[in-house]
């Protein structure tokens, strides 16, 4: 993305720091301070700065794009300063993020980038360092963004989940759990497709709106989801079926999901349906919209207050489909067992699947987290197929394609049970998504465009 407003930079700098990079250093101290989201605190400080349109695109592919690749920038920014980065200045070594996202993978004039983050820095952490920033962005400015990647990540030939970490700003472990979940020959293309921002996606929800209504807001129809439309450009939050909750912003890889478990075919009633981990309510609002054409009605469950919160606002608009939405522990169940004729355990995650919009999530997660979530995620599927009733149907899902969490989970719980059985999960029109195990599907960022999602079915017999 190039700076509109580069021109001006041949004007002798003033002391005054551009607002869009103030934006962005400062949803940078918040991530690393608070352990902010970025899709979360973005926006208000935008809002706050009074950042709209080039301007707004600006600060958000700034640090957007600074956070994806700050595994690279690191390593390039290490190879030009005089210390291990662990003694630079935490707001020293942000300004230098920026610096170093601008110069290599922004069309924005060298003098432009330096002079800026020289600027920011007077002014976050003050007169000292600028020299420091001027004299270390000068140099990352000496090659382009493949010519530091050859100088400072391991070789290829002997240590390609090395380079791979480096080239491609995934740390190690997240490159190998994605490869074997991928596979060698894919491997680089996904890791790629993790650096691509994401288009906005919509979702029309069913018997609130309609794909030719957000198509005629400015959408274009994608041809995976019945239900979504991509959006080129502009605030959603302006259109008016976004505006009024009869559409959302959703991620096709997650309406897919909802629409996997919709159209599983089940004998006899289909009168209930349950959301364990409802939160933050997407896919609640999708599945209730889908239930209430059907004479159904779902319950949204999410074990967070706050988030169950989210989870009403998300379906206020749900009408008749919507049962209701209570704050319960999916694994301790508040319901009676065998209860639901359709389940949704979209099981919290890694989230590695997401980290196309999650830029910060896979500089967070560690391999030890898999050792707190898949035995949740057993539980949760567990407590799942409890509430169902025989002849019903379980969706799990993740929002993962790590294995552990994945065919892992699904084949340890049939291991246990004589009761289930796995489906296959059939998406029409959605094409090379076959699963670990058979009859599961699994969506790519490089293949389908997709969030990583995960899908299987069991049906408890």
């Amino acid at each position: 993305m190039s700076d509109p407003r580069a021109k001006k930079r041949h004007r002798p700098r003033s002391s005054k720091v551009d607002p869009a990079r103030q934006a962005a250093y400062d949803v940078l101290v918040a991530v690393r301070e608070q352990d902010a989201y970025t899709n979360l605190v973005l926006p208000p400080i935008l809002r706050s700065r009074g950042l709209t349109g080039r301007d707004a695109a600006f600060a958000t592919e700034l640090v957007s794009g600074t956070i994806r690749r700050q595994g690279t920038y690191d390593a390039v920014i290490a190879a030009n300063v005089d210390r291990p980065l662990a003694k630079v200045d935490a707001g020293v070594l942000d300004a230098l993020r920026l610096g170093t996202h601008q110069l290599l993978a922004m069309r924005v004039p060298s003098h432009a980038a330096v002079g800026t983050s020289v600027d920011l820095v007077r002014s976050a952490v003050g007169p000292g360092p600028a020299g420091f920033v001027n004299a270390v962005l000068r140099k990352v400015a000496a090659h382009d963004l493949s010519g530091w990647v050859r100088r400072v990540a391991p070789d290829p030939a002997t240590d390609p989940v090395g380079f791979a970490s480096v080239a491609h700003a995934h740390p190690r472990w997240v490159v190998e759990a994605l490869g074997a979940a991928v596979g060698e020959a894919e491997l680089d293309d996904l890791l790629a497709a993790d650096n691509v921002a994401p288009k906005v996606t919509l979702v029309a929800r069913p018997g609130l709106s309609t794909v030719a209504e957000l198509v005629a807001a400015g959408g274009t129809s994608t041809g995976l989801s019945p239900y979504a439309v991509r959006l080129d450009g502009g605030d959603p939050a302006a259109v008016p079926a976004v505006a009024e909750g009869r559409a959302g912003v959703q991620d096709e890889g997650s309406q897919l999901v909802a629409v996997g478990l919709a159209e599983a075919a089940i004998d006899g009633r289909d009168e209930l349906w349950l959301d364990v981990c409802a939160g933050p309510g997407g896919k609640s609002a999708l599945l209730a919209a889908l239930a209430g054409e059907r004479g159904a009605r779902l319950l949204a469950s999410e074990r967070q207050e706050h988030r169950a919160r989210l989870v009403a606002a998300a379906t206020a608009s749900a009408g008749a489909g919507l049962l209701g939405v209570v704050a319960a522990d999916g694994t301790r169940p508040a319901w009676r067992a065998g209860t639901f004729d359709r389940v949704l355990v979209d099981a919290p995650c890694t989230g590695l699947g997401a980290l196309r919009r999650r830029p910060e999530a896979r500089w967070r997660r560690t391999s030890a987290d898999l050792d707190e979530l898949v035995p949740l995620q057993r539980s949760l599927l567990i407590s799942a197929l409890d509430a169902v009733r025989r002849g019903g149907v379980v969706a799990y899902a993740t929002c993962s394609p790590v294995l552990a969490e994945t065919a892992g989970v699904v084949s340890a719980v049939l291991a246990t049970r004589d009761d289930v059985h796995l489906e296959e999960a059939g998406l029409p029109g959605v094409a090379d998504a076959a699963g670990p195990l058979p009859g599961t599907l699994q969506l790519w960022p490089h293949r389908h465009g997709t969030d990583a999602m995960f899908l299987a079915l069991l049906r408890r017999h």
